[in-house]
């Protein structure tokens, strides 16, 4: 069955994993979450496997690699801040 989060919601799924973890088992976990983002979505597990590491000490580390892999328009208008106001 297929699962899906927002962005802004990642960490409690990524925190459904033990640590260390490897990029391979990490990605199949994975491959059945849908991310949303402010323009679109993608495969969480695609998203894992695109990342450089191939192991994660903590989900704040994955979490960082999964944002690194991110395009541009799935946090948002570009060069927006959402603090401004």
């Amino acid at each position: 069955m297929s699962r899906e989060v927002k962005l802004s919601r990642i960490d409690s799924t990524l925190t459904d994993l033990s640590y260390p973890v490897s990029r391979e088992v990490a990605a199949e976990s994975f491959e059945d979450v849908t991310v949303t983002f402010a323009d679109g979505e993608a495969n969480l597990g695609e998203l894992i496997s695109e990342t450089p590491a191939d192991e994660f000490a903590s989900f704040e580390e994955l979490r960082d690699e999964i944002n690194n892999t991110l395009p541009r328009e799935a946090v948002g208008e570009p060069y927006q801040s959402e603090g401004e106001g």
